[in-house]
């Protein structure tokens, strides 16, 4: 999948990595939330082991349907790529289709195709993955596969400067020439971010990617698409005991690589608002992006900001679709969330945002927009939800965790435990996530819609009509 529709889609599934020792952090203890229920109704297999090559391997035994879904995740996207090799994550993810040693150039493609399957990866802001959905007696074909390219792809000067300009094309075709190509999940991080990492046009740098040699992509490969920066997670109707003895027999030979430094994606506290805006030639309609930075991953107030993500935007009984689209017609809709764009809110590590992004006609500017949403994130701040108010937002994000984890027969479930394994060393962390949002008090939202949410700590970002259809154009 290219990068574009991954980020598209991602909400339907979907320089540098830490040494060795850090690569296999030991499980963390979840912080403490006071009123946490003891049980909780989502729960998920788990088994986890990892090899001597620092390979983790996670797998879930699900017996629904006969098939199997293996995913492999190298932790290098965006923002972890290295700062002169911008675009490199993403152009990888097109060579691993290239061929490997035992596999000609789109036989992988065909190997799965042929067996029934389906398949497809994607680059996002801290890993890239690779995932296929087949019937499961093909399952030890899939992980001699998926070994195969992990232990030699087929790197060349043709390779390179080939998928090179498929990259390139590819930019060109699905984001600088469509409208709100880069809005908002391009767009705002550039400007709500201050630490390169996390502020940097992510599709990268034509110069970077031009300048690239062989000796940079076979340097690049050895680095990031090793074991010991990876995660291997099996999700199906397998037997355990079998499969595990397939991962050694495949994947354990594999060497593993000498880890780049960690990169520092730390992200200084914002203190002011801040604005931007860009002209969309393409653009007939202006839209407006407003974002807030994320608390810590696991902590209470994270789980907190998931509640007000279900009570402030997301459905037609959110707070803020009742008052721009019910109340003010101020626009047709209201689109939110956390790693908006990119995937959802379990599965990246590092600085995030919270974003919330609508389309309106000219006659209604972004100004009446910012009115009502200061009205409505006032009340937010000052006002505690009220219990019934608070049990409706709780069940939507039950609902919303139950649908990431059941996408396409396995591959939600299995993104979470991946990524859960690869950031945190963890995947059991997919069974505490109900109890964290059920534990969430309207004490707990209050606190943290005033300690993240007030208006010197947000972003505001819009886009300017430039198509010559603009003042009665539609989307």
């Amino acid at each position: 999948m290219s990068m574009h529709r991954a980020a598209r889609l991602a909400a339907m599934i979907l320089t540098a990595v830490a040494p060795l020792n850090a690569q296999q952090p030991a499980p963390k203890k979840q912080p403490i939330v006071k009123n946490a229920p003891t049980t909780t109704q989502f729960r998920v297999p788990v088994e986890y082991f990892t090899l001597t090559n620092g390979l983790r391997v996670v797998m879930s035994r699900d017996t629904t349907a006969p098939t199997v879904a293996v995913g492999v995740y190298y932790r290098v996207g965006f923002r972890t790529e290295p700062r002169d090799r911008t675009g490199f994550a993403h152009l990888f993810e097109h060579l691993m289709f290239q061929g490997s040693g035992n596999l000609g150039k789109l036989e992988f493609v065909k190997l799965i195709e042929s067996n029934g399957g389906i398949l497809n990866g994607s680059t996002r802001f801290d890993f890239t993955n690779y995932y296929e959905l087949v019937p499961s007696n093909t399952l030890e074909t899939i992980l001699w596969a998926e070994a195969d390219r992990m232990k030699g792809l087929a790197i060349d000067t043709a390779n390179i400067n080939n998928q090179r300009d498929v990259v390139k094309n590819e930019v060109r075709v699905n984001v600088k020439n469509q409208p709100y190509g880069s809005f908002p999940w391009i767009d705002v991080p550039m400007v709500a971010n201050t630490n390169w990492a996390n502020a940097h046009d992510f599709y990268g740098d034509f110069k970077d990617l031009d300048a690239a040699t062989l000796a940079n992509a076979a340097a690049f490969f050895r680095t990031y698409y090793a074991p010991n920066n990876a995660v291997l997670a099996i999700v199906g109707d397998f037997t355990p005991v079998q499969a595990r003895t397939w991962v050694e027999k495949y994947f354990g030979g594999i060497p593993a690589s000498n880890p780049a430094p960690t990169p520092d994606l730390s992200e200084p506290a914002q203190a002011a608002e801040r604005i931007g805006s860009r002209v969309d030639s393409l653009a007939n309609r202006p839209a407006l992006a407003v974002a807030w930075h994320t608390p810590p991953r696991f902590t209470p107030e994270w789980y907190a900001i998931g509640i007000i993500d279900q009570l402030m935007a997301q459905g037609r009984d959110s707070r803020l679709y009742d008052a721009l689209v019910q109340q003010q017609s101020l626009t047709g809709d209201v689109s939110a969330g956390i790693n908006w764009g990119l995937g959802n809110q379990f599965d990246y590590s590092g600085p995030m945002l919270w974003m919330i992004t609508a389309y309106h006609d000219s006659d209604k500017p972004s100004t009446a927009h910012l009115d009502v949403m200061n009205r409505e994130f006032k009340s937010l701040r000052t006002v505690a939800v009220d219990a019934k108010t608070l049990v409706r937002a709780k069940t939507k994000m039950k609902s919303a965790l139950y649908a990431a984890a059941d996408e396409q027969l396995g591959l939600g479930k299995l993104n979470l435990l991946a990524s859960f394994a690869l950031f945190d060393g963890d995947p059991g962390r997919i069974n505490q996530l109900d109890a964290g949002f059920a534990a969430v008090t309207p004490t707990l939202i209050l606190k943290t819609a005033r300690e993240y949410l007030r208006q010197n700590q947000r972003t505001v970002y819009t886009i300017i009509p430039g198509a010559k259809n603009a003042p009665g154009g539609g989307r």
